[in-house]
């Protein structure tokens, strides 16, 4: 028994450590590829930390996109941003005053923590008395699809604004270009055959991530997160090509989503009493359909998103990069 809250402690000193020394590595580097990498090797640090803390749910959500795909976004980013010139100015001072913020960012946190009674104030005893109206045995997948359904209705439309946002980044005459960023010129064997074999097994690990969110740690969010990054895996290798921004279906698959959930939160008003509540008997049913659209919308809006811009607009953004403000620039939609 001993030994193994020893072993315990010990794996949460080691994740500790590792988490505050590449937070100080992030800040201090000056290679944009190492802090993209350290980036994503935090992510999963961070990952292991919510596990460790008993909550499985954030951790997946973390690990599929805190490190997966917004670190692939940044190793994108990084690789088409013209470098720096060299430059003779010292960069410590910036770098010096981001880590005292975050220092003091984390142990007004840290205190805040300290600070609170014992036992802690929780609602996890009132959800647990409300969760069998739910007819969901997660709790988190209760919180967010009834308790809070609004605030998750407003995440799913927010995501859909981000794509938004990012398309309007594309010139009008680039809407019917294919995205070219992403894939590989030359992709390596290994990766093509990565490509080929890992999307069928990931794809059954997302529905059994998506089917068991109504029991267990796992949901639309993280099955989502990883249908993307599956995408983006074939994209990269080369064996499917990313849709142009003018298509139709890639469109409506990204908005399908937020659209039958709020079209089920009115149907509440006539057939529960109000907006977002869900008829007795239905509850679960509809939970999952919900949950099954969300799935496609938040897999198919990350996948736009990584695909990246087109040729004519990556190259206009590298143009009014290197020209400032005295460039000409292409009008925008």
């Amino acid at each position: 028994m001993n030994a193994a809250i020893d072993l315990g402690l010990f794996a949460d000193l080691v994740i500790a450590v590792s988490v505050a020394g590449l937070a100080l590595w992030l800040v201090l580097t000056r290679e944009r590829f190492r802090a993209v990498v350290g980036f994503m090797v935090y992510g999963l640090f961070v990952a292991l930390a919510w596990m460790r803390l008993g909550a499985p749910d954030v951790a997946l959500t973390e690990a599929a996109i805190g490190g997966g795909l917004v670190g692939l976004l940044l190793l994108g980013a990084s690789a088409r941003v013209p470098p720096e010139p060299a430059a003779t100015t010292r960069r410590w001072p910036l770098h010096l005053t981001a880590a005292l913020l975050s220092a003091v960012v984390a142990a007004g946190l840290a205190a805040a923590v300290l600070a609170l009674p014992e036992p802690a104030p929780s609602l996890a005893g009132t959800v647990a008395d409300a969760l069998p109206a739910t007819k969901v045995d997660n709790p988190v997948t209760a919180v967010l699809m009834a308790f809070r359904a609004v605030d998750t209705l407003f995440e799913t439309v927010v995501l859909v604004l981000a794509l938004i946002a990012f398309w309007s980044l594309v010139p009008d005459r680039a809407w019917r270009e294919r995205p070219a960023w992403l894939p590989s010129p030359r992709p390596a064997p290994a990766l093509v055959l990565l490509a080929r074999l890992l999307p069928p097994l990931g794809v059954l690990v997302a529905v059994h991530l998506f089917w068991i969110g109504t029991s267990q740690p796992g949901g639309k969010f993280q099955a989502g997160a990883l249908l993307a990054a599956l995408w983006a895996l074939t994209m990269i290798a080369g064996l499917t090509r990313p849709p142009a921004a003018d298509r139709r279906l890639p469109r409506l698959l990204a908005v399908i989503g937020p659209a039958v959930f709020f079209a089920i939160g009115l149907a509440g008003i006539w057939l529960a009493g109000d907006f977002l509540a869900y008829p007795t008997g239905l509850e679960k049913p509809l939970i999952l359909v919900i949950e099954a659209v969300l799935m496609i919308s938040v897999a198919v809006a990350l996948g736009l998103i990584l695909a990246g811009l087109p040729p004519a607009a990556a190259a206009l953004s590298t143009q009014d990069h290197q020209g400032g403000a005295g460039a000409p620039r292409e009008p925008r939609s």
